[in-house]
């Protein structure tokens, strides 16, 4: 299908603020109590917005989107931890698949993860949009790794949170929205792309104040967001 609107969904205002600079015929609007920004990128007709913490947060945020602007895709930016040594701080993490880590019906007899409704454990990203970023990354000079990121209502901040995550998932990063914008946009059809940038490493070596990362992810994943859209 012929990608020509997108959404991109941002978890910080200093990543919205860095996309929004870099758009042109910038206007802002109202719909259903939340602020969207519409411009252009290129050819691409642009939606921006900031969808706040946490699934239920993003998952109404992406649905409004969904049914006032009808994108033809979605592209989550924001941050997230390292669950493997692969990706170090400032690296970028893009999705092939989503889980929702903290979602656990084990007890019936499900797997952890299930989602009941759609019946499934992994909600896919879209292969189009995933090579376009992987090209992307390439062509920026940005480290990138593509693998699955789990999500969940908890801030993730030990080693030992970290491994009960692999425990179950054999994911590469662990944030708070991803999923669930993943989750809505599956269920409406619309292809999704979720795009991390790794904010602390597995190892623990190699930290950064978060004062300092903060505005450097956010023109990372600008370039990387917007580099990706010109491929599409």
């Amino acid at each position: 299908m012929s990608m020509k609107k997108i959404g991109i969904i941002c978890a910080m205002q200093v990543e919205a603020d860095a996309m929004r600079a870099r758009l042109t015929e910038v206007r802002d609007v109202n719909e259903a109590g939340f602020s969207f920004t519409l411009g252009k990128a290129g050819d691409k007709e642009v939606i921006l917005g900031l969808s706040g913490m946490g699934k239920v947060a993003a998952a109404v945020y992406a649905q409004t989107m969904i049914l006032r602007f009808a994108p033809d895709a979605l592209i989550n930016a924001g941050v997230a931890g390292s669950l493997t040594d692969q990706l170090e701080i400032l690296d970028m993490a893009l999705s092939t698949a989503l889980v929702e880590h903290d979602m656990d019906t084990t007890p019936l007899g499900d797997p952890y993860g299930f989602l009941s409704g759609p019946d499934i454990v992994e909600i896919p990203a879209d292969p189009a949009l995933l090579a376009a970023a992987e090209a992307a990354a390439r062509e920026e000079g940005i480290r990138a790794l593509s693998g699955m990121i789990a999500s969940g209502d908890q801030f993730i901040a030990t080693r030992e949170q970290k491994q009960t995550i692999l425990s179950r998932f054999p994911a590469i990063a662990c944030e708070m929205e991803g999923a669930a914008v993943a989750h809505t946009a599956f269920l409406s059809r619309t292809p999704v792309l979720i795009i991390r940038a790794i904010s602390d490493s597995f190892t623990g070596k190699n930290e950064m104040d978060y004062a300092q990362f903060k505005p450097l992810a956010a023109q990372l994943s600008a370039r990387l967001v917007l580099a990706t859209l010109k491929r599409l």
